[in-house]
């Protein structure tokens, strides 16, 4: 949530969603609260920029997935600008296991979206992006553990 982490990611992200042969379609970003809401709108954020200067891609739309419904309000599992039919780039700060992405995926299918991949920051090599292409989502990370050192 730092500024600086923010003006890197936003950008990082948003060229590693282009550069995904899944990405191009991709009308929202979003995942599981916490740890994917200030990459997801970092890279939103970014997109409405990069409009600016280039003008041919609507911005993305950032929404987040709650762990769980509200009991009051609108009930809702996944909060903002999110539409059935909207094709999707699940986010996650750091890939393990892949059970926040897994979770995440379901809410956005059980919604009616379409999720065409999950985009990491740090894959930390620890089996989930093999579960998560099980299920046959397609897995882009900025960064794996190793290339870190970790």
């Amino acid at each position: 949530m730092h500024p600086e982490g923010l003006a890197l990611i936003g950008p990082a992200g948003l060229a590693a969603l282009e550069a995904a042969p899944w990405g191009h379609d991709v009308t929202a970003i979003g995942g599981l609260t916490l740890g994917a809401d200030p990459i997801s709108y970092a890279i939103a954020y970014a997109s409405m920029l990069a409009r600016e200067h280039a003008g041919d891609r609507a911005p993305l739309r950032a929404f987040t997935v709650r762990k769980e419904a509200k009991a009051h309000g609108t009930g809702k599992l996944i909060e903002g600008p999110f539409q059935p039919g909207d094709r999707v780039a699940v986010i996650e700060d750091v890939i393990t296991t892949g059970g926040s992405a897994r979770r995440a995926i379901e809410a956005i299918r059980n919604a009616g979206g379409i999720v065409s991949g999950v985009l990491a920051l740090v894959d930390r090599e620890e089996g989930g992006r093999e579960a998560l292409e099980a299920l046959g989502v397609p897995v882009v990370a900025l960064v794996r553990a190793s290339e870190l050192g970790a």
